[in-house]
C-alpha cells in the first residue's frame, strides 16, 4: 500500500467504525422494539444495556474524531447509567460479586473521567473553529448547538428519571415519560445533526423516533386495555 492509498483508507475505516458503533448503538432500540412486539407491551431486555455501553464507547470516539461537540457531550456521561442498569439486573439474577461490582463501578468511573476530558477538548476545537466564521456563519451554528442542547438536556432528563426509580426501586425499570422525552429529544437532535452534516448521528436519532412512537402506542394501549369499564347509565 502506497503512503496516498494508506492517507485514503484511514477514512474508510474511521466510517466502518463510526458506522458499527451506530448499528450497536442505535440498533438496541431495535431489540427492544422486537421484544416488546413479542411481549405486546413495552419491554427492555437486558441485550439493550450491554449494547448501550458498548455503542456509546464506539460512538463517542467517533464523536471525537468528527469533532462534533453535541455527540461528545451527550455520549460522555450516560455510560455510568448503562453500568448501574447492569448491576442491578446482576443483583437481582444472583451474579452480582463483590468483585464485579468494583469493577464495573470503576470502569465506568475511569471511563467518564477520560471521556470528559475529550469532551472538553471537542467543544474548545468548535470554539475555534466559530471564530473563523463570519458573524451570520456563527449565529447560525451556535442556534443549531442550542436546539441540539435543548434535546439533549432533555435526553439526559429521561435517564436521570429511570436511573432515579430504578434506584428507588432496587431493579432496572422504565417509567413512560422514558419514551415520551425521547421522542420530543430525538426529532430536536436529528435536526440539529443534519444542519451540520453528521449524517451517521443523524441518521441513527431518525431511525430510533419510530421505537420510541411504538413504545408510547404499547403504553397507551396497556392503559386503554387495564381501565376499568364505565359503568352503565341509569334509566
Amino acid at each position: 500500500m502506497t503512503p496516498q492509498e494508506g492517507w485514503t483508507a484511514v477514512p474508510a475505516l474511521w466510517t466502518v467504525f463510526g458506522t458499527a458503533g451506530a448499528l450497536i448503538f442505535y440498533g438496541r432500540f431495535y431489540v427492544q422494539w422486537i421484544a416488546s412486539e413479542r411481549r405486546k407491551q413495552s419491554v427492555m431486555p437486558v441485550a439493550f444495556w450491554y449494547m448501550s455501553a458498548g455503542g456509546s464507547v464506539m460512538q463517542f470516539i467517533y464523536a471525537v474524531h468528527l469533532n462534533s461537540p453535541g455527540a461528545a457531550f451527550g455520549l460522555c456521561f450516560n455510560i455510568f447509567i448503562y453500568i448501574r442498569n447492569l448491576v442491578h439486573i446482576w443483583r437481582e439474577r444472583g451474579t452480582l460479586t463483590r468483585a464485579l461490582n468494583a469493577g464495573a463501578h470503576a470502569l465506568a468511573i475511569a471511563l467518564v473521567v477520560v471521556a470528559t476530558y475529550f469532551m472538553v477538548l471537542t467543544w474548545l476545537r468548535e470554539y475555534v473553529a466559530t471564530q473563523a466564521m463570519t458573524a451570520q456563519e456563527a449565529g447560525r451554528n451556535w442556534f443549531w448547538l442550542g436546539v441540539w442542547g435543548v434535546g439533549q438536556a432533555l435526553f439526559f432528563a429521561r435517564f436521570a428519571i429511570q436511573w432515579l426509580v430504578t434506584e428507588w426501586r432496587k431493579k432496572s425499570v422504565v417509567p413512560p415519560i422514558f419514551w415520551y422525552l425521547s421522542a420530543v429529544a430525538g426529532l430536536l437532535q436529528c435536526a440539529s445533526f443534519v444542519q451540520r452534516h453528521d449524517w451517521i448521528f443523524a441518521a441513527g436519532t431518525a431511525a430510533t423516533i419510530l421505537i420510541y412512537s411504538r413504545n408510547i402506542w404499547f403504553i397507551r394501549t396497556a392503559k386503554t386495555a387495564s381501565a376499568p369499564a364505565a359503568a352503565p347509565e341509569a334509566d
